[in-house]
């Protein structure tokens, strides 16, 4: 159902983001690459008053390609640039709608819930996503930011098939959940896989990453990517990318395996993240 690396778009969209042309670029650079897994986010903007930005974006520039999958997601807001949660019903709902706009869609193929609210409780927000399923709005239900108790909780109201967390080797808090995805046959769709922003950047000064790049001849970014999908059988990393050369190499990602040897040695490694 999912290829083996995806693609995430909130770069494109939020502060320092390209030009929108040169996001449309990327974007069909990552898919003919083989990212043909896209995921997005209503409140993937710069603020409340530019909701739907990556959306629209991802539309524009593959609204007309049918091997292209796209997941969205609902719960959160973006008042004045801030991230507040806001996975009430009402919410989920009017989100929804304005997702089916922006995606230019009569249903969405993935829908998760972005976060748990802590103001709301969480299985009045999964039982809001079920009730848009049996309306048709959209195909698959999906999690993001969640623990392995809340995971067997939303099974309990609908199937999930998909639980999005970030992992990394700066942030290795969910390997834990992302076995436990492979143990229910769910997909986890690993986020900011190579760190995000200034953490990715810190990649090339750590020496087994530049030992097992020059063996291979790859980037440290694609070492890495083969370490996150190696945390679990049924791990997708979703790298985003705001160059098509990021993109093509994050692809290329997917050829390299490494060895138990070679994974361990990154284990074994502290990644200081200061």
């Amino acid at each position: 159902m999912f290829p083996p690396i995806g693609f995430g778009g909130m770069p494109l969209s939020i502060q320092g983001r390209p030009d929108e042309e040169q996001g449309r670029h990327v974007l069909r650079a990552a898919v003919d690459a083989g990212m043909t897994f896209v995921d997005t986010a209503d409140v993937y903007c710069l603020d409340d008053n530019d909701i739907g930005h990556n959306e629209r974006l991802i539309a524009s520039a593959l609204g007309d390609r049918d091997d292209v999958r796209i997941a969205t997601k609902a719960g959160l807001r973006r008042p004045r640039g801030t991230w507040t949660s806001d996975a009430s019903p009402a919410h989920i709902r009017e989100a929804c709608e304005q997702s089916l706009r922006s995606l230019n869609t009569d249903r969405i193929w993935l829908y998760q819930l972005h976060a748990p609210d802590p103001k709301v409780a969480f299985e009045k927000s999964v039982e809001a996503f079920a009730e848009l399923q049996r309306e048709g709005k959209f195909e698959h239900f999906g999690l993001s930011n969640v623990s392995v108790a809340q995971i067997d909780q939303a099974r309990a109201i609908l199937p999930v098939v998909s639980v999005q967390n970030r992992l990394n080797p700066y942030f290795r808090e969910n390997v834990k959940v992302a076995k436990a995805c492979a143990e229910r046959n769910i997909t986890f769709l690993a986020y900011s896989p190579v760190g995000g922003g200034r953490l990715a950047k810190k990649l090339p000064q750590f020496d087994v990453l530049i030992e097992l790049a020059q063996k291979h001849d790859r980037s440290v970014h694609a070492i890495v990517l083969a370490w996150v999908r190696a945390q679990g059988a049924t791990v997708v990393p979703i790298p985003a990318a705001r160059t098509v050369e990021h993109a093509i190499d994050s692809a290329r990602s997917v050829d390299l395996t490494l060895s138990r040897e070679e994974i361990a040695a990154i284990d074994e490694t502290e990644f200081d993240r200061s």
